[in-house]
């Protein structure tokens, strides 16, 4: 079950399903923005985090919407097209950010191998919530049953329609897709953090956690790039093994 707990007095999301220190930030715990007047208060939150995580700095991806996935390495300096980072080494914690995408963190804590990856539409058509478990298997021989999922505050179905082009792309990427879409008003609209869900279903991972909150319903808590005319600021989902 996700709850608000706070840092330092900063207002953040977790999950009760996962044994890993992880949280989702919100407006007033943001850590990115391309807004001046918010760049002070982002520079503090980053310090309180690290501070909060007991680590250096925190690592974060060059996002472009793909479906890359990539492995954390300490002596690397960035990450640039890459929407999936994987975590083998304590003592770092990465963050990616989000707008209306989807957040998902995954965890083996047999293995103690996490990951966070970024779904948008494109990301999700793409399965790249798949694509990183697919790659903490094949590289640290986790196992899809060991896993827990959270999937963050992201757009809902109540909010996000599209064309018939990604609508077809959507559909394509699960066997079982009743109930993840609805046609109002001639209108297509999606379940992106349900789609993620069935993806991982579909792959072996059970034990998921699906966050409640639309990030166009819930604007005062979280950033909508539909709802903000393409906002710069994100909220972020942050992980340290």
């Amino acid at each position: 079950m996700f709850y608000f707990d706070e840092i330092c007095g900063k207002k953040v999301l977790k999950s009760d399903l996962l044994k890993a220190e992880h949280f989702f930030t919100t407006r007033e715990s943001v850590i990115k923005t391309k807004e001046p007047e918010l760049e002070q208060l982002v520079a503090d939150n980053k310090k309180d985090f690290c501070d909060y995580l007991k680590v250096d700095k925190l690592i974060t991806p060059s996002q472009t919407h793909t479906t890359n996935v990539e492995i954390v390495d300490f002596s690397r300096e960035s990450y640039p097209d890459t929407d999936g980072l994987i975590l083998k080494d304590k003592g770092c914690a990465v963050f990616l950010n989000f707008a209306d995408c989807t957040p998902v963190i995954i965890f083996d804590e047999q293995k103690q191998i996490g990951a966070v990856s970024h779904a948008g539409w494109r990301g999700t058509a793409g399965q790249i919530a798949v694509k990183t478990v697919e790659k903490m298997v094949s590289e640290f021989n986790c196992k899809p049953e060991n896993m827990t999922a959270l999937i963050g505050p992201a757009i809902s179905m109540c909010c996000y329609d599209v064309g018939e082009e990604v609508f077809e792309k959507l559909k394509l990427t699960v066997k079982d897709f009743d109930g993840l879409s609805e046609v109002r008003d001639g209108r297509i609209f999606v379940d992106l953090k349900g789609i993620n869900r069935q993806q991982l279903i579909e792959c072996g991972v059970e034990n998921i956690d699906v966050c409640p909150y639309c990030t166009c319903c819930d604007n005062d808590m979280f950033f909508s790039y539909r709802k903000e005319n393409a906002t710069t600021n994100r909220h972020s989902a942050i992980l340290k093994i």
